[in-house]
């Protein structure tokens, strides 16, 4: 039986999307909306979110956390006590931490896609390669990318909120590799050094490290040199970034 398709995991955050602030910003934008007047910043709220997401603690699978419900239920209680660490009484914090989740996975407001992540995405899918999305993330994904316009380019989108696993457990690049259908050509594709690169390359898989500085892999300054790096498939035309024009 032939196998299928080459085909690339993508990451989201810091790949393909980008969301201003992140995690502390959009508790700001959050407090912003609903407690004007307030004098709590992105950095006060960011030291007490450097630890207590599922991806803080990769290599421990949570199988327990793969409903939406359980998933929001730890996430929001992270950042209720983050709001009460600055200062915000209990009971609003968890208020505010509802408000921000719903503002995190809506994907009209504070999220944006990379200028080059569309164009290079619609060139290899036009020349047979296959799109899986593979990020630490939401269970809610899904959703982002529709509201983002790239659902369309993607064949899948596999969450470690809905797998139980974060990058770079190797359960979690099993689960990529399966949903893409295990093809004989899979690429990994993110700007984590770690999760990204180290993770794939561990199970076997060959990497590709974007928008990030580092020395010692193999390393593509934007989207448009992915192609170049990986190859066509047909070797039918090419894209090249508007700079280079």
């Amino acid at each position: 039986m032939a196998r299928p398709e080459p085909a690339i995991l993508w990451d989201f955050d810091g790949t393909l999307a980008r969301r201003s602030g992140m995690w502390s910003g959009c508790l700001v934008e959050t407090l912003n909306e609903h407690e004007p007047g307030h004098t709590i910043s992105a950095d006060d709220l960011a030291r007490f979110l450097r630890s207590g997401f599922p991806w803080h603690a990769p290599e421990v699978a949570h199988p327990e956390l793969c409903a939406p419900g359980a998933w929001w239920e730890c996430v929001e209680a992270l950042l209720a006590s983050a709001y009460e660490q600055v200062g915000v009484a209990p009971a609003r914090a968890r208020e505010l931490a509802r408000l921000a989740h719903a503002r995190y996975i809506d994907g009209r407001t504070g999220w944006t896609l990379f200028d080059d992540s569309r164009p290079v995405l619609t060139h290899m899918r036009e020349r047979g390669w296959r799109h899986i999305l593979l990020s630490n993330h939401v269970p809610e994904l899904d959703e982002i990318v529709r509201c983002l316009g790239l659902d369309d380019l993607l064949d899948d989108v596999v969450t470690s909120a809905r797998t139980g696993f974060e990058k770079p457990h190797p359960e979690a690049f099993a689960a990529g590799r399966r949903s893409a259908g295990d093809p004989a050509t899979l690429w990994m594709i993110g700007d984590s050094v770690q999760a990204d690169v180290a993770g794939a390359e561990a199970v076997g898989i060959p990497a590709i490290l974007v928008r990030t500085e580092h020395h010692g892999c193999r390393r593509a300054a934007n989207l448009y040199d992915v192609i170049s790096i990986v190859g066509d498939n047909t070797r039918r035309g090419a894209l090249r970034s508007p700079t280079d024009a």
